[in-house]
């Protein structure tokens, strides 16, 4: 299991993030007005090497909602989702969240920033080495919480994730479910307006997804957070989602509400969530209407 925890995020010398330095200067605004507490990502192109990854890749998610980005292994939806917390920065294109243009921002103003979006790691991301109590308060550490607080909030947010019982145990001693219910424990410890989930159910069996799937949305109700979803799972992601994307050589193929993708007539949405092995090349290539 990865020792990095989700709420230190990591250093931009690790060979997974791209290394040019964010460049203070004047922070651009949309051309046209944007709700508060949004996020908008507008034409993002990133290239790995000879490799495009987006290419053109437009998403807005609005206030209170949970969007789902769906799409093929391998096809970038991690990598538009780190643009988010400043962990990438577009070749092209742009990059909002609440009106500020994420890889125009100083570096301090870059770290308030994340202090209002929740990460939660595909794998959870404990440190193995300290107690679940130390690894969900971490973050709070680091902002020089007083300790009576940090207490306080780390109980809070075990109680929150069904887990009140686990502060003293360590990750070793928990299951699959269990540590990502830790995960989002960690993610929302510091109260943050956003909370982004790379493949919360991936690797648990249907009983314990379906877990994880009614605390996202326990998440968005109770705590009113604005939540992105990444996910290959259909069921989770009707459970879930106010509005599903899906992620196609580089870009949105398809957005809209649960019930317009589940009877979309778009071929390449309809094999994905109908799990297709086979597509027609004559619809493969065709674009949506």
């Amino acid at each position: 299991m990865s020792d990095r925890p989700a709420h230190i995020f990591p250093s931009r010398a690790d060979p997974t993030i791209d290394r040019r330095s964010l460049a203070p200067g004047p922070v651009r605004r949309p051309a046209a007005p944007v709700p508060s507490r949004m996020i908008r990502l507008i034409d993002v192109h990133k290239d790995f090497g000879t490799k495009r990854v987006l290419s053109g890749f437009s998403l807005d998610v609005v206030e209170g909602e949970t969007m789902v980005i769906i799409g093929y292994s391998g096809t970038g939806k991690s990598v538009a989702i780190k643009h988010i917390v400043g962990l990438l920065e577009p070749d092209a294109g742009q990059v909002f969240v609440d009106d500020l243009e994420v890889p125009r921002l100083p570096r301090r103003e870059l770290y308030e920033l994340r202090r209002r979006i929740g990460y939660v790691f595909q794998f959870a991301a404990l440190f193995d080495s300290l107690s679940i109590g130390d690894n969900v308060a971490m973050a709070l550490r680091k902002q020089r919480v007083d300790e009576s607080e940090i207490a306080r909030r780390v109980q809070e947010a075990l109680e929150l994730v069904d887990l009140p019982d686990v502060s003293e145990r360590f990750p070793a001693e928990l299951s699959g479910g269990m540590r990502k219910r830790v995960g989002i424990a960690r993610a929302i410890v510091g109260r943050p307006k956003y909370i982004l989930y790379d493949e919360p159910t991936t690797g648990l069996d249907p009983v314990t997804s379906a877990v994880i799937d009614q605390l996202m949305m326990r998440m968005q109700q109770q705590l009113g957070m604005t939540s992105i979803v990444i996910t290959h799972d259909m069921r989770s992601a009707y459970t879930v989602g106010t509005r599903i994307a899906m992620l196609y050589n580089g870009r949105v193929r398809r957005v809209g509400t649960v019930d317009e993708i589940r009877h979309t007539d778009d071929p390449v949405v309809r094999q994905f969530i109908e799990g297709r092995a086979t597509l027609d090349q004559t619809e493969l290539g065709a674009e949506p209407a």
